[in-house]
């Protein structure tokens, strides 16, 4: 059998854990508890802000710190303390009143004992790096005047931008601005990122993200209570279903792809290849009785068998060894593919609805909703991009996209992947991840199809329904990463081997690729 600790991708759990803006808070107050002041915090905080301003400079020396009337301001006074010192020529601008600042920004501010000018307009003028230590992730509301001059300027300007904590007019929790929003270079963060870091548009806006240590305890973890993760191999690899030396392809479980009529047949051919791919040990196409001919002229390892309606699917997932299934993609839209879910779901089977499966229940969401409910406790996965999510889930349109799928996940009994460039899965127990590995490429025709299939495909080896979709995303994600631009979606299962290979840390089979 395979040794887990032989993954090679991703990284520690503690490094994909994600804290709303008032979780932070939270960190920040049970730090305070465990002994660390947040004094402390700010000046390490403040430390590491300079760090990163300095490798941005390169063979600049001017640096503009503008400073918020809050805790990040304080972080910038630290910042510019550290960078003055450093032999930095230092500007700093202060949206408000010195004699307004209270608590550690106040001191922080006093320690820093240089000039602080009003904030305006023309802050980035002459210089080399612009450190953002404006407003937190805690923001709520648009930034206006002045701030809202400056933030204009600094986007107007062609100079490396660093945020502190997240861009200032962007929201930790949920990536939206509020309003006017810094277009940063990089961020830097401190304990742990924030949802909002991963979160479209977030992820353009913060660059690429650092997490500095601060001093905060791992500990206080155990206390908030963490259910939201960046999504890696590091939470589900140990329970991927590896082949065992002592397994066979009965053991891998035998998965069902519903095709759709004979003009639309190569969707369920994406999916069928993708489950083969992710190790299945059996794929069968079930084929409406016209198409059976373009069918079978297009596959080869996988099965084949034609059926006639509900009843016909009924009858060919009786066979309980065939134990997952996915439906939806090219099905059509209507009563006829309403049928056949209502068929998968009370077959038994694993269950993967995607597309038309989701389309045709628009008109009466709740009618599919309690079809899974009935069946709880039996792994159902749905598979959404924003438009068939909408027309199932209309009332959370105005939701953040973590809390539409978590809310989503909730009302259907299912587990939810809500697709894009920042695909969010979310369990029917709380738990959710945000995917970051998706590469712009991988916005093609078909490729919605190949997830499903891999989905499927580790539902079928008995995979648990949160962790396949999370596997199964986070694949397909570096299968379409492995393969590169001019991708197709016939590319992906055909890419996946040699993630795979990465993933146990074996070599590639193919040097020169």
């Amino acid at each position: 059998m395979v040794k887990q600790s032989a993954y090679s991708i991703g990284n520690s759990a503690a490094e994909l854990e994600l804290l709303t803006t008032d979780e932070m808070g939270r960190a920040d107050r049970l730090a305070a508890v465990h002994g660390t002041p947040s004094l402390t915090l700010m000046e390490n905080a403040g430390r590491g802000v300079a760090r990163e301003a300095r490798a941005m400079l390169g063979a600049g020396r001017r640096v503009a710190v503008l400073c918020g009337p809050g805790n990040n301001g304080g972080d910038g006074f630290v910042a510019a303390r550290y960078l003055s010192e450093g032999g930095a020529e230092v500007d700093v601008a202060l949206l408000g009143e010195v004699g307004a600042l209270k608590g550690d920004a106040a001191v922080m501010a006093q320690r820093w004992g240089g000039a602080i000018r009003p904030l305006s307009g023309r802050v980035a003028d002459g210089a080399d790096v612009v450190v953002d230590a404006l407003f937190g992730a805690g923001l709520a509301r648009p930034i206006a005047g002045v701030a809202a001059d400056a933030i204009a300027a600094i986007n107007a300007a062609t100079l490396p931008v660093l945020a502190v904590d997240v861009p200032s007019g962007l929201d930790g929790s949920t990536g939206q601005p509020t309003g006017p929003v810094v277009e940063a270079t990089r961020t830097v963060t401190f304990f742990r990122r924030k949802p909002g870091h991963l979160l479209m548009p977030g992820r353009q806006l913060c660059g690429p993200v650092i997490v500095d240590d601060i001093g905060i305890p791992d500990s206080v973890l155990a206390e908030i209570g963490v259910s939201t993760w960046a999504n890696a191999p590091a939470l589900w690899g140990a329970r991927f279903p590896w082949p065992r030396l002592d397994g066979h392809k009965y053991s891998r479980g035998h998965a069902v792809v519903v095709s759709g009529p004979v003009a639309h047949t190569g969707a369920a051919r994406l999916g069928a290849r993708g489950a083969l791919r992710i190790g299945t040990g059996l794929v069968t196409v079930a084929s409406p009785e016209d198409a059976v001919a373009i069918n079978a002229a297009q596959l080869t390892a996988i099965m084949l068998l034609p059926f006639d309606r509900a009843a016909g699917l009924a009858r060919i997932l009786e066979d309980k060894r065939k134990n997952a299934v996915l439906l939806g993609p090219a099905l059509g839209v209507g009563e006829a593919t309403r049928q056949l879910v209502h068929a998968a779901l009370a077959s038994g089977a694993a269950t993967v609805l995607d597309a038309d499966a989701l389309t045709s229940f628009a008109d009466n969401p709740d009618d599919l909703f309690r079809a899974i409910t009935a069946i709880a406790g039996r792994p159902v996965v749905l598979t959404p991009h924003d438009g068939e999510f909408q027309r199932l889930f209309s009332d959370l349109g105005s939701e953040c996209k973590l809390t539409r799928a978590r809310a989503a996940a909730l009302r259907s009994s299912a587990t939810v992947v809500l697709k894009g460039p920042d695909t969010v899965i979310a369990g029917t127990d709380g738990r959710a991840t945000i995917n970051e590995n998706a590469p712009p490429w991988l916005a093609t025709a078909g490729a919605g199809d190949v997830l499903g299939g891999f989905v499927a495909g580790l539902l079928a080896q008995r995979m648990a329904a949160f962790e396949a979709a999370c596997a199964a995303v986070w694949l397909h994600g570096a299968a379409a990463s492995a393969f590169g631009p001019g991708l197709i979606a016939e590319d992906l299962p055909e890419s996946l081997p040699a993630v795979l290979r990465a993933l146990l840390g074996q070599p590639s089979q193919h040097p020169e690729r």
